[in-house]
Order: C-alpha cells, then sequence, then structure tokens
C-alpha cells in the first residue's frame, strides 16, 4: 500500500486502505489508480460530493480513477445518479461485485432468475443493467427495492431518451424481467402486468370522439354495465359506441342529449354508414358480425336506459330487430384430416415446446383459447374406475365441465407439467386469489397472443394454410360428429349451454341426409340394372327382385313397372294417374298384368299400415278398387 499524506482525513485513509485491500484481491494493480484515488478524495473528500457535480464533469472522470469509482459504487460509498449510470458501461461489474457487499444479493436474483427458466445471458444483463443499477443507487439490499424505485429507473430511461434519442425498449423488458423475478422472491408483492392490461384505457378515454356534452351519459352507461358483465365485454362495447358517438358528433355536434336522438337524422344515417364502413386494421369492408356488433351496442343501450328511467332515454323506440344484419350461417371452420396430422406433427417437431404441446392439448380436448390459458395446475382429477378428466375452468359461458382424457392426451399434461416454469402463485384474473397456472413461462401465465404467434409460425414454417387456435376446438368437435358422437355428448364435451350451438357441427355432416342419399342412390342402381331379361313372375317382376316391395321407400306398381321415391321427396302426384284416368281402356289380353298390379298394390298398403303412412294407404286402397272395377268390367265382356 502507499503511504497517505500526513493532513490526509481519517475518512481517506480508512477508504484508500480498503480501496488497495479491494484492488489485491481483484487482481488490479498499478500505482496509478491508487493516485487517481487520492486525486479523486483530494477534490472530493465526500465521495457523495462528486454525484452533485454536472453530468458533463462527472463523464470527464479521469479513466485511471475508474477503477476507485467502481470500488465506491459496488462498496455502499456513493450512489452517483441514474443519469450517470445508464450512460456508463459497467464492464468490470460481475468481476468486482463478488468481492463487495452486493455478491450475496446478486447471486440471489441470479439464482432465482435460473430457475424461473431466464437463460445465462439474459440473467447477466438484467442482473448488471437492472438490479446492479438499483442496489447502487438506493443503497438499499435486495430485499427492500421497491415499485417505485423500479418506476424511477424507467424515468431516468424516458428522460435520457428524450435527451439524446436513443432506444427505450430494452430497458422496459429488462425491468420488466426484475419485476418477474422480485416478485418470485417475495420482494414486490404483485406480479407486472402484462402489455394489455397496461394499455387499458379508461372508458372516458375510449369514448374519445364523443362530445363533450354526450361523453358522460356514455361513460355513465358503461360504469353501470361492469356490475353485470366482464369487464373485456364492456370494453367491447366502449369501441362500438364510440363510432356511434363519433357518427353524432359528425352529422349534430349539438345535440345536447340522447332524449334528442331522431331515428331518421341519426339512426337511419349511421345503419348506412355502418353498411359502407370500411375496416380500421385492413382497410377492407366491415364483417357482418362487426356490423351486427355495432348496431346492436346502441341497441342494447337505448333500450337499457329506457328500462332504467334515465332522463336521457328517447320517448320513443329508434333501433328495431329488423335493422341488425343477418350474419351467415357458415359452418364451423375445421381442418381436413391431412392438415390436421401434418399440423401435429410440426407441433411436435416445435423447438418451443410449452407452447406446441398447449395447442396440441387444446386439439385433444377441443378448450377453447381462453379456458386453455386459464387451466390450473391440478387441472387433472383421477376418478377410480372412471380414469382421468380434464376440470376445464370457467370460461367464455361462466362454466365448468369435465373432459375425459385417454393416455396419449394425458402423457401430453405429464410433458407440459415438465416444461413450464415454477414460480409464485399468480392472481387470478376472475377471483385475484393466488393460483398455479399450468402453462407458466418465466413465472409468467403464456398468453393466448403467444399461443396465436407460435400457431401462425409453425403453420408458415410447415407450408400450411392460416390456422387460428379455435380452429382446432373446430377439429375436435368435427372428429367427435363424424365418429357418432351424441348430441348430448357433444353439448358435455364442448361445454355448450344450448342445443343450437352443437347443432352447427351435426349440419357438418348430417348421417340421416347421406343415409337418406345412399339409400335411394342404391335403389335408383337396382332399378335401372334390372330391368327385365327373363320371363316375369306371377307379380310381373324379375325373380331376383322380389322383395322390393318390402323397401323402406315410397313405392308404386305401375302397369308397365313400379316406381320407388325416397321418404324425404313425399309421394308422387302422378303415381297411378292412368288408371284413374277417364280414357284409360283396357281387355282380356291385360287380365294377368292387372291381377298382378292388384297383388303388389295390396302388399304395397299392407306395408304402409305397418309403417303408419296414412296417406299411402289411402293412396293404394283407391288404386286397389279402381284395378277391381277394371278386371271386373273386363271379365264380363
Amino acid at each position: 500500500m502507499l503511504p497517505v499524506r500526513a493532513c490526509a482525513p481519517a475518512h481517506d485513509v480508512a477508504l484508500l486502505a480498503a480501496f488497495a485491500e479491494h484492488a489485491a484481491r481483484t487482481g488490479l494493480h498499478g500505482c496509478n489508480q491508487q493516485w487517481a484515488a487520492r486525486a479523486f478524495l483530494r477534490r472530493w473528500p465526500d465521495p457523495q460530493d462528486w454525484a452533485a457535480e454536472p453530468l458533463t464533469t462527472r463523464l470527464a472522470l479521469p479513466t485511471a480513477a475508474g477503477s476507485f469509482l467502481m470500488f465506491l459504487l459496488l462498496g455502499g460509498h456513493l450512489r452517483p445518479g441514474y443519469d450517470y449510470l445508464l450512460r456508463r458501461k459497467l464492464t468490470s461489474f460481475w468481476r468486482e461485485a463478488q468481492h463487495g457487499p452486493m455478491a450475496a444479493d446478486l447471486e440471489r436474483f441470479l439464482a432465482a432468475a435460473a430457475e424461473l427458466g431466464f437463460t445465462e445471458r439474459t440473467r447477466s444483463a438484467v442482473g448488471s443493467q437492472v438490479v446492479g443499477r438499483l442496489l447502487v443507487q438506493t443503497g438499499r439490499p435486495l430485499d427492500q427495492l421497491t415499485e417505485d424505485d423500479l418506476e424511477d429507473l424507467l424515468e431516468a430511461c424516458r428522460q435520457r431518451q428524450d435527451a439524446e434519442h436513443t432506444g427505450l425498449r430494452h430497458y422496459v423488458r429488462a425491468v420488466r424481467t426484475t419485476r418477474q423475478v422480485l416478485f418470485h422472491l417475495g420482494v414486490l408483492s404483485n406480479p407486472p402486468l402484462n402489455a394489455a392490461t397496461l394499455l387499458r384505457q379508461s372508458f372516458a378515454e375510449r369514448m374519445r370522439d364523443a362530445t363533450e356534452v354526450l361523453r358522460p351519459v356514455f361513460v355513465a352507461y358503461l360504469d353501470r354495465l361492469l356490475a353485470t358483465h366482464t369487464r373485456s365485454t364492456v370494453t367491447g362495447t366502449a369501441s362500438r359506441l364510440n363510432h356511434f358517438a363519433a357518427h353524432l358528433a359528425r352529422v349534430e355536434p349539438g345535440l345536447a342529449t340522447l332524449a334528442d336522438l331522431d331515428r331518421r337524422r341519426h339512426i337511419e344515417t349511421y345503419l348506412t354508414a355502418t353498411a359502407t364502413g370500411r375496416s380500421s386494421r385492413g382497410g377492407g369492408p366491415l364483417s357482418a358480425s362487426e356490423r351486427r356488433g355495432r348496431v346492436l351496442a346502441i341497441h342494447c343501450m337505448l333500450n337499457d336506459i329506457a328500462e332504467w328511467g334515465w332522463s336521457d332515454a328517447p320517448a320513443q323506440r329508434l333501433v328495431f330487430r329488423s335493422d341488425l344484419p343477418k350474419l351467415p350461417r357458415s359452418l364451423p371452420r375445421y381442418l381436413p384430416p391431412d392438415t390436421d396430422r401434418r399440423l401435429a406433427a410440426a407441433l411436435e417437431a416445435c423447438p418451443d415446446r410449452l407452447a406446441a404441446d398447449a395447442l396440441l392439448l387444446q386439439r385433444a380436448t377441443g378448450l377453447r383459447i381462453g379456458e386453455l390459458v386459464d387451466l390450473e395446475l391440478d387441472c387433472v382429477h383421477e376418478i377410480p374406475g372412471e380414469g382421468a378428466w380434464l376440470k376445464v375452468p370457467l370460461g367464455k359461458l361462466a362454466t365448468e365441465r369435465m373432459v375425459p382424457l385417454d393416455e396419449e392426451t394425458l402423457a401430453l399434461v405429464d410433458r407440459i407439467v415438465a416444461t413450464r416454469s415454477p414460480g409464485r402463485a399468480l392472481p387470478h384474473p376472475r377471483t385475484g386469489r393466488p393460483t398455479d397456472f399450468l402453462l407458466t413461462h418465466h413465472g409468467q401465465r403464456v398468453s393466448a397472443y403467444q399461443l396465436r404467434d407460435v400457431l401462425t409460425r409453425v403453420c408458415s414454417q410447415a407450408d400450411l394454410p392460416h390456422t387460428t387456435p379455435h380452429q382446432l376446438r373446430h377439429t375436435y368437435a368435427t372428429t367427435l360428429v363424424n365418429a357418432g358422437v351424441s348430441l348430448q355428448g357433444l353439448m358435455a364435451l364442448l361445454g355448450h349451454v344450448s342445443a343450437e350451438m352443437s347443432l352447427r357441427y351435426g349440419r357438418l355432416f348430417d348421417s340421416t341426409v347421406k343415409a337418406e342419399y345412399e339409400r335411394a342412390l342404391t335403389a335408383a342402381k337396382d332399378h335401372l340394372g334390372t330391368l327385365p331379361c327373363e320371363p316375369p313372375s306371377r307379380t310381373g317382376l324379375p325373380v331376383a327382385d322380389q322383395d322390393w316391395r318390402t323397401g323402406p321407400g315410397i313405392k308404386a306398381r305401375l302397369g308397365g313397372g313400379y316406381c320407388i321415391r325416397a321418404q324425404a321427396q313425399g309421394p308422387c302426384a302422378y303415381a297411378n294417374i292412368c288408371e284413374h284416368c277417364p280414357s284409360f281402356r283396357t281387355d282380356t289380353t291385360f287380365l294377368p298384368a292387372l291381377t298382378a298390379q292388384r297383388a303388389d298394390a295390396q302388399a304395397l298398403a299392407t306395408d304402409a299400415e305397418t309403417r303408419g303412412w296414412d296417406s299411402e294407404i289411402e293412396r293404394h286402397r283407391r288404386l286397389i278398387d279402381r284395378l277391381d272395377a277394371h278386371i271386373e268390367q273386363t271379365g264380363t265382356r
């Protein structure tokens, strides 16, 4: 150690001695560092006075004094300000920090970050760029860091961005990662908010296009809806009502109250504007569902405030059910079997195992995407004698259900459990209670947006058409319909509360329509393929076709043949019309044919009677009576 000047204060002597020991431990050599340390203390006997200097002065500190400055920072002797810390690369931070008082806190942070699954590069970068700087500037241990400390660092980042036009995204991500690790350690009481929550607007902000006079009415209505609807539902209603508010501001800016709304001036002009409107995203025409949603939002609002007795309610009804655009009744967009198999193979090969397995689980169980991300860690229930069942949480229709699992799907759940990152229980979005979710990554919940992004990327890489997670649910349901599942079973598995919802899948492959088609096609082929080529039997039919009368169709015996129609076609209005015609004539040479025709008509009447076809019974009886008359007249001639 170099000798200090005789007049040096005791504080300086202690700092210089501690710095010398620190230099020996970390392998720092050179007398220039000691001389630079002495020079620093001569100018700023109290190191914290240096932090009060202008930023340009602090940044101009000689390079030789860098080691002494790092010693002061890591030893808790100096808090230089975030403006300085954000502009200096602490290149020797990790080499020197392990020998200082911050070493234990930094090691604890790195261990927690590793437990959450962050890579070594991420752990090191966040540890030095955020946590290390927080520990230096606050002078407090890790357990005493607060949300305000993180906000102070972000504010300094914003100020630097404004002054130097530097990027901010890197620090925002690093601070978010720090929040997640500190929450996992129990330092912070709340997990970091997701981006959608951070960008959540108030209802007043969402109704930004309404006039100042009308905005309070819209906001009051939306606040009232929160009592009976989820916030996401009310948020969607707010976005649609804002379009109507913008229309009112255009057509009549001076409108003082909704009670003065006029059907022709305000409602009908809005219906026309909605029908010709364009999407703000792609620029294309508005979909039928969006147009219907915008009109329905006004319809519900005006009806609600009238029922509640608000003074702003119009005196008469202005929007009617006939104003709502009709939605096309499209069939569910399921994946064809070949595409389904290729997508499953692509997901199996995807390196993002957690998201890929989550999508495979959705395909195997038919969950909605919201139900999938809300699955809890203990969602699998083993029932003695009944196998494994998946407990599906409250979802779109606020109902729970149980879905049976086969061995392959159960193994898929086990694989997800092994892949997910552990972490502290997170607040449930519905109840706020601490919950261990099944799909967690880096201690955070996997979002529906992440799963959609992974599915889009996998489809693109596998040269498959664009697919949405809900199509996996449609494919699951379609597979069950093809396998012959009952309507009640399909409703229970999909969580539908009305049969109409499940019947959409029944229209895909109607087994009754197919069976009727195949029966009619077979009968037609048999009829065309068995024209008489051998002597007729007593009934006038080929021997090979003796059983045609016992088929399930509507049958008619004709003089020169026979007609077989599907039940869905209904009876033919022209059946046996000739036998009933007044111009019909016959003679004794036709008696065998008339007798055979009467015998067949009697057999058909008996068959119709067993089937309960009353109209067919009557038709055959009338033909029998008419044939009896012809036979009697012919025999007496």
